[in-house]
């Protein structure tokens, strides 16, 4: 039997969303223009499309373990990240690029406590491997914060990785397209963006520069 959770969601989107927006159902039909390729993990508890509010045919997604992107390379014959990020770039020209990391990242705990390989292959440790670039970059030694620190890092790997593609570096150098990094915390939904120059990670903002935060949302929509 098909999963019942799936087939009650199924007509729920019949009798809610898809009435709703048939327009832009038949719209999209005809093909897809999102100026925004996320790459995300493939956690089940950090939903982009949930996270940022959007809708069909407004983010192009990647999710993989750990939102990791490898660096650019030719050889082999399966590169199933390399593909959608070309096919995001070159094909659909989005105009940004946003790697979000999140809390408590499983892939993130396999790369720093390895448990052991979940089969012969070790696909996952593996494809994890490429938190290393990201580790060696860390100046302070392991303490408490250490895979939150890798969580960053590792974000901040991953758009470098990116530079690492040739039409992602020229669209990048000639403002056709610009790269971010971000953070999601799941027990209380706070998001934090990299800053590009520090490379630290702060809270998002609003339009006028106020800080968002789930702490201070909640006191506004109090008063």
């Amino acid at each position: 039997m098909f999963p019942e959770k799936l087939t009650s969601g199924y007509r729920s989107f019949l009798d809610g969303r898809l009435s709703d927006e048939a327009k832009r159902y038949a719209a999209l039909a005809k093909g897809q223009s999102p100026e925004v390729l996320l790459i995300g993990c493939c956690d089940s508890r950090v939903s982009p499309e949930v996270i940022f509010d959007t809708g069909p045919g407004e983010l192009f997604i990647i999710r993989n373990v750990a939102n990791l992107v490898p660096p650019f390379e030719e050889g082999g014959e399966y590169h199933g990240t390399s593909a959608a990020i070309e096919f995001a770039v070159q094909a659909l020209q989005v105009k940004h690029i946003v790697v979000l990391g999140h809390a408590t990242c499983g892939g993130i705990k396999a790369y720093a406590n390895p448990p052991g390989p979940l089969s012969t292959s070790d696909f996952i440790g593996k494809w994890v491997s490429l938190v290393k670039g990201a580790e060696e970059k860390l100046k302070v030694q392991k303490g408490p914060d250490h895979l939150t620190r890798l969580e960053y890092a590792t974000v901040a790997q991953s758009l470098e990785n990116l530079m690492t593609f040739p039409f992602v570096r020229e669209r990048v150098a000639d403002g056709r397209l610009a790269l971010h990094g971000a953070h999601f915390g799941i027990a209380h939904g706070e998001l934090l963006l990299r800053n590009p120059e520090t490379g630290d990670f702060e809270p998002a903002v609003d339009g006028g520069g106020k800080a968002m935060t789930p702490a201070s949302l909640m006191h506004s929509s109090e008063v």
